[in-house]
């Protein structure tokens, strides 16, 4: 049973009293997916960044430059070193961009094969239309 003016009933709310789980991870999706199209591939930056970051890349590039162009400013076991990471990252960077191209390659079969089945009509145009050439897109 419900007391007579129950609507002006004050609902307080303590500190955690209520539901207090969140999620804390922080997104940073935002930073890959704001690559423009024109300056490479989001999800390959991506896997390029979880082998080495941005700043270990160029660090290792400054220290193997620097002792090529003026030596002595950085010791050469130190440099060395930095040309056998640069070295490793740049082969496996080179397997993941292979990895993204055999899974762009996979998508595009997959995606032909749903538009042969679905219109095969349009399928031919396409066929047709990328056997022409390559078209060139308005800037």
């Amino acid at each position: 049973m419900f007391p007579w003016l129950w609507f002006w009933s004050p609902t307080l709310h303590l500190p955690f009293s209520g539901s207090v789980a969140q999620q804390i991870e922080p997104d940073t999706q935002w930073f890959f997916a704001g690559i423009p199209a024109q300056a490479g591939n989001g999800q390959i930056e991506k896997k390029a960044f979880e082998v080495a970051s941005y700043g270990s890349q160029l660090g290792w590039i400054t220290e193997v430059l620097l002792a090529q162009a003026s030596p002595g400013s950085v010791e050469a076991d130190r440099a060395a070193g930095a040309l056998r990471k640069l070295e490793k990252a740049h082969a496996e960077i080179e397997v993941v961009k292979k990895q993204s191209r055999a899974e762009l390659a996979e998508a595009a079969s997959a995606a032909l094969a749903r538009l042969q089945q679905a219109d095969p009509a349009a399928y031919e145009r396409l066929l047709a239309s990328a056997a022409a050439g390559p078209r060139r897109l308005p800037r």
